[in-house]
């Protein structure tokens, strides 16, 4: 729900981005950075490594820093890290179709159970749900270690009736689990795209809330009671308490973050079409910008190839980073060195115990001066060099191969991407508007290798390649800067003659004769009336969902029932004042 207030001048806001291999913390007052930490993320140990940075933060700024924070802003990448590892945890899916296509066809996972029974396009039940064999499917699963489920059925944003009742079942089964309910996470009538977010809302859970507690535990034991916000996949910011039952909005908070950044950092955004690139420990970030505006993923957020219902910008994840291991596999033209996507420590250079892309570009940077060297080059070029002997060749040869592989990799991404966003209507953040033919004219990037790769980038992808300033803390940045959003839904009838939003506990008579059009104009003027309550005045707003459909009223009179999402216009809640 709406934000507690807008940014103001007098306000200092602390941004935390916990990445796979670095937990990195921002503090801005009145648009100006005033402090910056990062401290490499304990897996093991999470709160530990967001005290690290909030320890960092206190030192810069002075005791009693953390008691002036007005908001906090969280971005991860933990949850799509995990998902281009294949590390997510494991779901029993659930589904419920009725008559049609086998949902199997459809399904994710090894644990699947369809329940007979079904509803029609109005709602309607057309065949009972039968559960009979549904306690025993459930048993099974929590025998092989599930604890997290998603029911979906095929129409359940029409009548979540069937849904509710295999959730019953599942709860009663395994209290402790994690449910899912799948017509919870949007109203849109398309059961493969639920099917999917309902997965991965489950999948990503665990990870989800363990980073949540370990935040609110270590600020709650600092005395710290700012409002806490995280960052969703399109870039606007929900209050925790919004975000805990649904961790695949935030899925990509962690690119999110980094379009963010370089909106507050990148000078030249609104000139040529950029591509953004952040290139972490674990993955590299793909994201594009046409005339100042990052470029928004209409058709929904992907994972894993999947589309999902979620709004997103349209991002782009690889397992390519700074710490993505070498390993050796047998190509057809014998044995080669690859580069990820696995990462399994820290580079050499870092005091780890395996080679990564790090210590190979350290060992081409340290022969030809192309870009810097990080860390101790001498562990790198050991470690090449022992890898090189597996390969029967020189540790020059080993760490050409293995970074050309990773060039080849990100090379791809950005190919692919580029078709993927010219196959469709091409809309902007900032305006929903049309564009076409996007192709990347120049590169901005961020993140913490940034120096050891900038101009081997930009001799792979033949474009121009620019180290944003704050390149390595650039995700904080961008979450501190990001402005809190706001969505509500509007659901009107036209039978039983009333508009209800539930996030505002609000209930009005439907006039006799309102269509879709003026169901829209009183969502955005409710969520305009509700800011300005909140002090937040000057927010641009937007619909981004409209449904209406034909249904029976009480009396068998044919009626239409309304639906309608408005939200505020994720983007920059001020500006970064640079020195």
């Amino acid at each position: 729900m709406p934000a507690g207030h807008a940014m103001t001048s007098r306000d200092t806001v602390l941004s935390i981005d916990c990445g796979g291999t670095h937990t990195d913390a921002v503090c801005v007052r009145a648009g100006r950075v005033e402090a910056q930490a990062k401290v490499a993320t304990r897996h093991d140990n999470l709160p530990l490594s967001i005290s690290g940075v909030l320890d960092e933060i206190s030192a810069q700024l002075g005791e009693g820093a953390l008691s002036r924070v007005q908001r906090i802003t969280l971005g991860t990448t933990l949850l799509v890290n995990a998902a281009v590892q294949g590390r997510l945890d494991p779901v029993g899916l659930i589904l419920s179709a009725g008559p049609g296509l086998d949902p199997r066809r459809f399904a994710l996972g090894e644990h699947v159970c369809i329940v007979p029974g079904g509803l029609d396009h109005r709602g309607v039940e057309v065949s009972p749900l039968d559960t009979a064999g549904l306690e025993k499917d459930v048993a099974r699963m929590t025998e092989l270690g599930i604890s997290a489920f998603a029911c979906v059925g095929k129409f359940s944003p029409r009548n979540p009736l069937h849904e509710e009742r295999m959730g019953e079942v599942v709860k009663k089964v395994a209290p402790s689990a994690f449910l899912t309910l799948g017509h919870r996470l949007g109203g849109e009538l398309n059961f493969p795209r639920r099917m999917a977010t309902a997965y991965y809302n489950s999948a990503t859970f665990r990870l989800h809330r363990d980073f949540l507690n370990a935040v609110s535990e270590v600020l709650a034991q600092r005395g710290c009671g700012a409002d806490i916000y995280l960052l969703k996949a399109d870039g606007g910011a929900i209050p925790l308490s919004v975000a805990r039952p649904c961790p695949v909005q935030s899925m990509l908070s962690g690119p999110a973050a980094s379009v963010m950044g370089a909106l507050a950092l990148d000078d030249h955004l609104g000139g040529r079409t950029t591509l953004l690139l952040d290139m972490g420990g674990t993955t590299t970030d793909l994201a594009f910008f046409v005339a100042g505006s990052p470029v928004l993923d209409r058709d929904g957020m992907k994972v894993e190839g999947r589309r999902t219902l979620i709004r997103s910008l349209a991002t782009r994840s690889i397992g390519i980073g700074g710490d993505s291991l070498l390993h050796v596999e047998e190509g057809a033209a014998g044995r080669v060195l690859e580069t990820g996507p696995v990462r399994e420590g820290r580079a050499l250079a870092f005091g780890g115990e395996k080679a990564t892309l790090l210590d190979a570009l350290n060992v081409l940077n340290a022969r030809e001066d192309l870009d810097q060297c990080a860390g101790n080059v001498a562990a790198s070029q050991e470690g090449l060099a022992r890898l090189a002997e597996s390969l029967g060749t020189d540790s020059c040869t080993a760490a050409t191969m293995a970074v050309d592989n990773a060039m080849a990799k990100i090379r791809a991404a950005v190919a692919g991407m580029t078709a993927d966003i010219n196959a469709r209507p091409v809309y902007t953040l900032r305006e929903l508007k049309e564009y076409s033919d996007v192709r990347p004219e120049r590169v901005c990037l961020v993140g913490g290798p940034s120096a050891c790769v900038q101009n081997r980038l930009a001799r792979a992808l033949g474009l121009e390649v620019e180290t944003l300033p704050m390149a390595d803390v650039a995700n904080a940045v961008g979450a501190a800067l990001t402005r809190p959003s706001a969505l509500i839904q509007v659901f009107a009838h036209t039978g039983k003659r009333n508009l209800i939003v539930p996030e505002l506990d609000v209930t009005e008579a439907l006039p006799a004769h309102a269509g879709l059009p003026y169901v829209e104009e009183r969502a955005l003027a409710l969520l305009k009336d509700s800011l300005a309550r909140n002090g937040i005045m000057n927010y641009p707003m937007q619909v981004t969902h409209s449904e209406l459909f034909a249904v029976l009223s009480d009396n068998g009179a044919s009626a239409r029932d309304m639906r309608v999402t408005a939200q505020v216009v994720p983007g920059l809640a001020t500006h970064l004042v640079r020195a």
